[in-house]
């Protein structure tokens, strides 16, 4: 006889990979990370077909979820998740949730309240008013924003050592960095370098270790760089604050400021500052725990 556990199923759609966690009570049925080609956020239709696609060939056969949730990237509005959730509960006809995929980190962290901050390659914070309604700051990409996250550093790394040129100051190890690492032989040439990406967040995010290898190198402009993307990531709080959003609980989450302790400590010394009695917390585990725990609340 099959079991008849009802099976919850997170997803937490990346950029770039996918990950899929369902569990039965707390038997995990299928764990599962695959690519994240074909993921169209902007077309609801496109998108829950592609989901139930991942649904039905992750799950063994015969078994069937009862309820799922999915943080999707690029899913950049309340409106555009409801869009993409309707026609996602009409297909599978279980109880489905679509949320931005910055919103798992608050339940992957197990509180039901707070902030979840990412830096990335690029960078956003959400969180949602006593009222339930969702506020989002940030997440404008690497042109116009992104501040903190991999591609934003980079970007103000280089209109920092172009200020140091205008200044008649000599390449410091940041711009013989950058200079390096786009390929150019100058420090003029690093505009035309970063104008000809066609990702441009992707291919100027590549690029961040550059700042904190020179930042370790003594050079004090990428020290500089790095404590204004701490600023700046702060900054994020503060907004979602002032718009009523309970910040007591920050839980951060991406690639960049995680896996570079500067960024951190610099994110950590400006939350003390600007939000005093905020709780800066790393997230340990896969987002996706934060899917698995909001299908579970469905059911």
């Amino acid at each position: 006889m099959q079991d008849s556990t009802p099976i919850a199923v997170g997803i937490d759609v990346g950029g770039t990979k996918t990950h899929l966690r369902a569990l039965a009570g707390s038997a995990t049925v299928v764990d599962e990370v695959r690519s994240s080609s074909g993921w169209r956020p902007h077309h609801p239709v496109a998108a829950a077909d592609w989901l139930c696609a991942l649904v039905d060939e992750a799950l063994p056969t015969g078994a069937r979820p009862a309820s799922v949730a999915v943080g999707g990237h690029a899913c950049e509005t309340p409106r555009q998740c409801a869009k993409i959730r309707s026609v996602l509960e009409e297909r599978l006809g279980v109880p489905c949730l679509v949320v931005g995929d910055a919103e798992l980190l608050v339940p992957a962290a197990g509180l039901d309240k707070g902030v979840g901050l990412v830096a990335g390659t690029g960078s956003v914070a959400v969180g949602r008013r006593p009222d339930g309604d969702l506020v989002q700051v940030g997440g404008w990409g690497a042109v116009l924003g992104d501040e903190g996250g991999a591609a934003g550093l980079v970007r103000e790394a280089a209109r920092a050592v172009w200020a140091a040129h205008d200044r008649g100051e000599g390449p410091d190890a940041l711009a013989e960095g950058l200079i390096s690492a786009f390929g150019v032989s100058e420090v003029p040439a690093l505009g035309a370098a970063l104008e000809s990406a066609t990702d441009v967040s992707a291919e100027w995010g590549r690029h961040a270790p550059v700042v904190f290898e020179a930042a370790a190198s003594g050079s004090l402009i990428a020290g500089e760089v790095i404590a204004e993307g701490g600023r700046e990531l702060a900054s994020l709080v503060v907004r979602l604050a002032a718009r009523g959003v309970p910040v007591d609980d920050v839980v951060v989450s991406g690639g960049t400021v995680l896996a570079q302790p500067a960024l951190h400590d610099a994110l950590l010394a400006s939350l003390a500052i600007l939000v005093p009695g905020s709780r800066l917390r790393p997230l340990r585990v896969p987002p996706v725990e934060g899917a698995v725990a909001l299908a579970r609340s469905l059911v």
